[in-house]
């Protein structure tokens, strides 16, 4: 053989072992990794647990005065005096605006003096009948005295009808007086009405608020002249007591007509720029019809608000507490997956091994999950890392954070 295949031969040889060796260590390494563990799957875990559980619903609502007033002017007039600044707080019964009171003032003199006047009037009216009254009398005896000497033929038949018709004369005088006297009754009534109505009048010169409630906005200013019932002045927003509105799916106004009948139940509200202080009232109101264009119906919840921190026309998030379900299985929200065939969670086993477990769940309460089926407690579920996982995984835990 010539010398230059002998030397062909060998360097393929060491070709040959150069690529073997490689592979050999490659393999031997693999098989230290798995008895060393490398194949698991770092995951964090939760245990699952038994508690009373809260069943809530959980909407955006709205904050709604407990009453709002627009405050008018009931008179016209000059505004000469404003009592409040814009935004106060203010009582029932406390002054806000004024009104120039002076014509008003002047009505109600008059009105006093038209009354005065009646009064008179009515005093002359009876003095009238007590003379016409006697005056009658008097001329009714002499009447029936000529009378009888008329039958006895000592006067003439004419003296007698001249005395008859003097008496009958006197006799309606005294019924004109008694008209006159209804008359001057009826005109003192009039004018005790009118002296009324001009008090009145005088009175809505001072306007009064006619609720507790924060004050809005002034829309007349000062020193301009006002017309009854036409502006508003301002408006009053009653904010302790306070509303809260919001509307929930009609598929739970059975389970809230059915707690209500076991009592009051118990509302949250909280800001959605703060968070952490929520104000707790009570559910007040069902509004009498589902809305067909939403499939929801409008409740209604009455808060006291007497901190102030619940603010009209806000939105806040809204909790309704309806029942609170006792011994409720339960597992962290992140625990449990949605696969093909529904809802499911990776348990481990005490061999650290997992197996995919299909679960019925419930209600949501805070970051657990109520697990009506499926899981039992005590049971170790997996929380984080199941995108690695597969039914038969093995898996080692690790703390939060690392």
């Amino acid at each position: 053989m010539p010398c230059w295949n002998l030397w062909l031969v060998a360097l393929a040889a060491l070709s040959l072992g150069g690529c073997s060796a490689p592979g050999a260590s490659s393999a031997g390494g693999g098989r230290g990794g798995r008895k060393g563990g490398a194949g698991d799957v770092p995951v964090q875990v939760a245990v699952v647990a038994r508690k009373n559980v809260p069943v809530e619903v959980q909407v955006i609502g709205n904050v709604e005065a407990y009453a709002t007033i627009a405050v008018k002017a009931q008179v016209g007039g000059l505004l000469t005096n404003v009592h409040f600044h814009e935004g106060d707080y203010v009582k029932k019964g406390d002054q806000l605006f004024t009104i120039d009171p002076r014509p008003f003032e002047a009505a109600v003199n008059q009105a006093v003096a038209n009354n005065a006047r009646d009064q008179a009037s009515l005093g002359q009216a009876k003095a009238n009948l007590a003379r016409d009254v006697a005056q009658a009398r008097y001329a009714e005896a002499q009447a029936a005295r000529y009378s009888e000497l008329f039958q006895s033929g000592i006067i003439s038949k004419d003296q007698d009808e001249q005395l008859r018709a003097t008496a009958d004369a006197q006799t309606q005088a005294v019924a004109a007086d008694n008209a006159a006297i209804k008359s001057a009754e009826a005109a003192i009534g009039a004018s005790q009405a009118a002296i009324e109505t001009a008090r009145i009048q005088l009175d809505y010169t001072s306007i009064r608020s006619p609720i507790d409630g924060r004050t809005g906005a002034i829309n007349v200013k000062l020193g301009n002249v006002v017309t009854a019932n036409t502006v508003d002045l301002m408006s009053i927003n009653q904010v302790e007591p306070i509303y809260v509105t919001f509307s929930v799916p009609e598929a739970q106004l059975p389970a809230i007509k059915r707690y209500m009948a076991e009592g009051k139940l118990p509302v949250r509200a909280q800001p959605q720029d703060d968070p952490e202080s929520a104000e707790t009232g009570v559910l007040t109101f069902v509004d009498n019809a589902v809305d067909m264009t939403t499939g929801t119906i409008k409740l209604k919840a009455t808060f006291p608000n007497t901190d102030r921190r619940l603010w009209p026309g806000e939105f806040v998030r809204v909790t309704l507490r309806l029942t609170t379900q006792s011994n409720a299985i339960v597992a962290p929200n992140e625990a449990v997956q949605t696969g093909q065939n529904g809802s499911f969670v990776y348990v481990v086993k005490p061999d650290r091994t997992v197996e995919s477990r299909p679960v019925t769940t419930g209600a949501r309460v805070d970051r657990d999950m109520v697990v009506e089926q499926g899981l039992e407690p005590g049971e170790t579920v997996v929380t984080e890392g199941q995108l690695r996982l597969a039914p038969g995984s093995r898996v080692v835990v690790r703390e939060r954070g690392q």
